[in-house]
């Protein structure tokens, strides 16, 4: 079914040589894309998009979006029909001590996409990526929703709040008919290929793989969290009406879990260290910087407008990811063992599509 959709299509991605991009990318490619992506050398070592192999599925292109004119060339030359813009500062703690990249890369990065695409013919639709943390955070137990006010304390989190006026303000100046703009707005996103320092999961993973307990600074925290294909999943649908013309995907769409899927930190500690077999966590010691405590997404719109929601239950989730660390450190294929998980995946997501059509 997606197949039918991809085949063929032109599709430029920012980012692709980061986690989220990694996939993206793979999964475009399998469905028979002519994918170009555009991004910095992979931000981690390793990397999925090494392990993968990606560049070679791929036209690869080493490029920043800070630098207006090399973009301008790369999709001007690509004549892409979609662009996923996902090139990204994406760490709340690496924002406190590099606050001016992070601005430049997230806001300006995005204006940036957003002004080249404008003058691109053959850009039909454009998908930005921003991030939950994009609303200002109340601490409240409510989820937030698509209309809820831009906000963030963090330098990282008030970037994404300050991309979304961004794009608001190109959408409603820039973009008419025959062009599309949509923002993208995901929950915590885990899944196998994930090397982020200061990210959950991969710092329990390396933690495990050298036989030490892991250090958990906030495992009281409550986030909404969801495989990376679940969030994807939502990209391309959304990328999909863009195309079709439909003016209501145009607009801001949050993408996160079931309900009871938003679980503090200290409970997916537990669980990963158990499917692994491992046992205990430490503290660290010393002041950590502010992070939100309670955040949660209202993923309404999506359901009602788009048919979406997620194909698997957090649990089922924790094993995939683990499943994949696991695989990849006792010596499998990183690229088989991605493709297998992208297959089963996408069988269970147009599953859920097609009840819903």
């Amino acid at each position: 079914m997606m197949k039918d959709k991809w085949r063929g299509r032109r599709v430029f991605i920012t980012g692709h040589t980061g986690f989220k991009g990694s996939w993206l990318a793979l999964w475009l490619a399998d469905l028979g894309a002519i994918v170009t992506g555009y991004s910095l050398p992979p931000p981690t070592e390793p990397s999925l998009f090494d392990q993968a192999r990606i560049s070679g599925l791929i036209h690869h292109i080493e490029g920043n979006i800070c630098d207006l004119g090399g973009l301008e060339a790369a999709i001007t030359a690509a004549r892409p029909e979609v662009v996923f813009h996902l090139a990204a500062q994406s760490l709340v703690r690496y924002s406190y001590d590099h606050p001016i990249e992070t601005y430049a890369t997230n806001v300006m990065g995005t204006a940036h996409v957003l002004d080249v695409c404008r003058r691109v013919a053959e850009v039909q639709a454009v998908v930005c990526v921003t991030s939950d943390k994009c609303y200002e955070n109340r601490e409240w137990l409510w989820p937030y929703r698509e209309n809820d006010p831009m906000g963030g304390y963090d330098p990282y989190s008030s970037s994404k709040g300050a991309a979304e006026l961004v794009i608001s303000g190109y959408r409603r100046s820039f973009y008419s008919e025959g062009k599309g703009v949509a923002s993208v707005r995901a929950g915590n996103v885990i899944g196998g290929g994930d090397w982020a320092l200061d990210r959950l999961i991969p710092d329990i993973i390396r933690a495990l793989q050298a036989g030490q307990r892991p250090l958990i600074r906030s495992p009281g925290s409550i986030r909404p969290w969801q495989h990376v294909l679940e969030a994807l999943g939502g990209y391309l649908l959304i990328a999909e009406r863009l195309l079709q013309g439909d003016e209501v995907a145009a607009s801001g769409w949050n993408f996160g879990p079931d309900e009871n899927d938003a679980k503090p930190v200290r409970w997916i500690v537990e669980r990963i260290l158990s499917t692994w077999g491992a046992t205990g966590w430490d503290y660290p010691e010393g002041a950590q910087p502010h992070e939100a405590r309670i955040l949660r997404l209202d993923c309404s719109k999506a359901r009602s407008e788009l048919g979406w929601r997620p194909a698997m239950r957090l649990d089922e989730t924790l094993e995939m990811v683990v499943q994949w660390y696991r695989s990849v450190s006792d010596g499998a294929d990183p690229l088989l063992v991605t493709r297998q998980q992208l297959e089963a995946y996408q069988a269970k997501f147009e599953h859920v599509m097609s009840e819903h059509y």
